[in-house]
């Protein structure tokens, strides 16, 4: 879609050359020869950008710039003017302009004018489309009482500076909650800033967090600001804090007390004004007694406490969720929209949803794409879902009879396979949180798929 330009300028000549300029540009153009005309045309044609002129007769251009920043502050206007002092330059920056043009205009400059007064708007409208997404993924659906008790705990602590420890099942939302706590507090312009410490390999972490030096390791070929510095006057949200390091954690603890990093190979000590939100889907005081976390840096996080309730405490929250999941499949990745039946989503509440609001999600994904009807119905919830629930809950009856296995180490190998396939479906494939709730190195399950040649099923 091309870009709209409004021409306000009393000079026949300069109407009709940058109007044919801008045409064979590409752009959509309207010209007008005074600040009354452009007042109405901008109402009318709404520009995404205008060339105006300085002087002109009746009302002139910095007075018409005041009016059309008042109706709206979001104006990109470009003055131009035949003999632009410095005062007028003053003034129409100070009441907004995005520019300011000399006549008589040169081709090349307006043409630079216009790449970056449109990368301007080109970086805002993406920004606002991005912040839009953010909020509308932020969204925390549903009415139940344990979902109120949380939506009222995080407007409480939003407000102040506290730290907050968040604790829940895989799947509940953790991420969620933490955005919500930085988009209601008086950080929220600031940037929000997310480090996964189960996803970063423990020799990495403290490069992440802190940042290095050019040539203090293998492999750092520049200076890099590490995310407590990105993160400055902002949120960070420490994700699976249970599985950082204990040499990170120390560090992270005298971030926490004095307010200062250090980049690794460095020297210089950096102030940082940073929240951190940390959580877990670990017990942190079983950690602790395990010697697996450092008790101090719990009582530093565990300021403020926030309990995420696992989907099948809120099962009246599943109709809402689904239809939110729905409505989004349909408008973002162009699944066909399709409606749940009642008896399907009595069908869905009645499962135990073990991955949670995470699981649900895919779920709803799944049956859009795979309900043949223009409706999910029950039957395709069973045929879609249910034979799966049923199948995990039959546990490792799927083995057969005990008679087939010669050897107690067959039986094994068997009864291994079957119940990682269980566990792998439970947790919709996704191996980090398998492993995580199987108690199990990432690596070792990624080498027990490949051995037993476990592979997704389609649908």
């Amino acid at each position: 879609m091309s870009r709209r330009v409004l021409i306000v300028d009393d000079e026949p000549g300069i109407r009709a050359a940058l109007g044919q300029l801008l045409e064979y540009e590409g752009y959509e153009v309207r010209a007008v020869a005074s600040g009354r005309e452009g007042l109405a045309a901008y109402e009318q044609f709404r520009p995404q950008l205008t060339f105006l002129d300085v002087k002109m007769a009746g009302i002139d251009g910095l007075e018409t710039l005041k009016r059309l920043r008042a109706g709206d502050p979001a104006a990109v206007v470009v003055m131009i003017s035949g003999h632009a002092s410095l005062q007028d330059a003053v003034a129409a920056t100070t009441l907004g302009a995005y520019d300011i043009l000399e006549k008589p205009l040169d081709t090349d400059r307006i043409l630079v004018t216009l790449r970056n007064a449109i990368g301007h708007l080109d970086l805002r409208e993406e920004n606002e489309r991005l912040r839009a997404r953010v909020e509308r993924h932020g969204e925390i659906v549903g009415r139940s009482a344990p979902l109120r008790s949380l939506v009222d705990q995080i407007a409480r602590v939003a407000g102040t500076a506290a730290r907050v420890l968040i604790t829940g099942e895989n799947g509940t939302g953790k991420e969620l909650v933490a955005r919500a706590v930085h988009a209601q507090s008086p950080r929220a312009k600031g940037p929000f800033v997310e480090v996964n410490c189960a996803a970063i390999p423990s020799e990495l972490i403290e490069s992440e967090l802190f940042g290095h030096m050019k040539g203090s390791f293998t492999g750092a070929v520049g200076d890099r600001a590490g995310k407590f510095e990105q993160a400055d006057g902002g949120t960070l949200f420490l994700d699976e804090i249970g599985d950082m390091s204990l040499a990170a954690q120390a560090k992270v603890l005298r971030v926490l007390q004095e307010g200062e990093v250090t980049r690794i190979g460095g020297s210089k000590v950096r102030k940082v004004d940073v929240r951190i939100v940390a959580a877990t889907n670990k017990r942190l005081e079983d950690e602790i007694r395990d010697g697996r976390f450092r008790e101090d840096l719990y009582y530093r996080l565990n300021v403020v406490p926030i309990v995420v309730p696992p989907l099948r405490e809120r099962r009246e929250d599943l109709p809402m969720l689904v239809q939110h999941f729905a409505a989004r499949l349909a408008a973002e990745s162009g699944v066909p929209p399709k409606a749940f039946d009642p008896a399907a989503l009595d069908a869905l509440a009645a499962h135990e949803w073990p991955g949670n609001v995470r699981e649900l999600r895919n779920t709803v994904e799944r049956l859009m794409i795979l309900a043949q009807g223009p409706r999910v119905t029950a039957a395709d919830v069973t045929r879609l879902v249910g034979g799966r629930a049923a199948e995990a809950s039959a546990g490792l009856a799927g083995l057969g009879g005990l008679e087939q296995y010669d050897t107690w180490e067959g039986f094994k190998l068997a009864a291994e396979r079957a119940y990682l396939q269980v566990k792998l479906r439970q947790y919709d494939w996704n191996v980090a949180e398998t492993a995580r709730a199987i108690d199990m190195p990432r690596s070792n399950l990624y080498k027990k798929i490949e051995r037993h040649g476990l592979t997704r099923e389609p649908g």
